[in-house]
């Protein structure tokens, strides 16, 4: 059975999601008050239904309490009516509601109105890319929940030719590989890593680590 997500707000991000999740084989329900989005949306969306998602009768026809998640993403247009949206999508019975937050305290209140989680994507991006910037071989990194990074790194020069049993890094920065993207007959795939085989230039390896510490790997002779 497929599984069926309700994405509520289709600006830049929420049609993104929409259509990501939809993409990926996700039963998608799209709804935004805009006639427009709402008809774009409807292109690659198993459904799509404009309406004002504060009026509750409304928002209880979507049928939240059977969908595996809801995603309030209309953070950046009306804090007010995120906030109500995700309190009501709580009382209706909704198993998974996730909201988007602008700032630190939009994202506390939307916790105390019931949100199960709360992303700020423009923070999450500008993170991001100040980590890629200023390290020339830190290709991404996702937070992994409050404590953890997951990591794509491309090995600084001092580390190709050697072997992970050699580089220890682990004991000497707490960086675990758990994965290498590596070029396999032509094609880039995701390997489990061999500790035994020198790593190549053109690796990239996937770390968990706590944050900064990649950071101090690469800064490392």
């Amino acid at each position: 059975m497929k599984k069926q997500a309700l994405v509520i707000g289709l600006g830049q991000f929420g049609m993104s999601l929409a259509r990501t999740l939809s993409e990926r084989g996700v039963e998608v329900l799209a709804v935004d008050r805009s006639e427009a989005r709402v008809q774009l949306a409807s292109t690659f969306a198993a459904q799509a239904a404009a309406f004002e998602a504060t009026d509750e009768e409304s928002l209880a026809r979507t049928e939240p309490e059977r969908r595996d998640v809801c995603v309030v993403t209309i953070g950046l247009e009306s804090r007010e009516g995120a906030i109500i949206v995700t309190a009501l999508l709580r009382q209706m019975g909704a198993k998974r509601v996730v909201a988007r937050a602008s700032d630190e305290l939009m994202e506390k209140i939307l916790y105390l109105v019931g949100a199960h989680e709360v992303v700020n994507p423009e923070k999450a991006f500008g993170e991001r890319l100040a980590s890629r910037l200023l390290y020339e071989g830190l290709l991404d990194q996702v937070r992994l929940g409050s404590d953890l990074l997951i990591t794509e790194v491309r090995p600084p020069g001092s580390m190709v030719g050697r072997t992970l049993i050699e580089l220890a890094l682990p004991k000497r920065f707490d960086v675990t590989v758990v994965g290498m993207r590596r070029t396999v007959e032509g094609r880039g795939r995701l390997v489990m890593p061999n500790p035994t085989e020198p790593l190549r230039a053109e690796d990239i390896l996937v770390v968990v680590s706590e944050e900064g510490k990649v950071q101090t790997m690469l800064e490392s002779k």
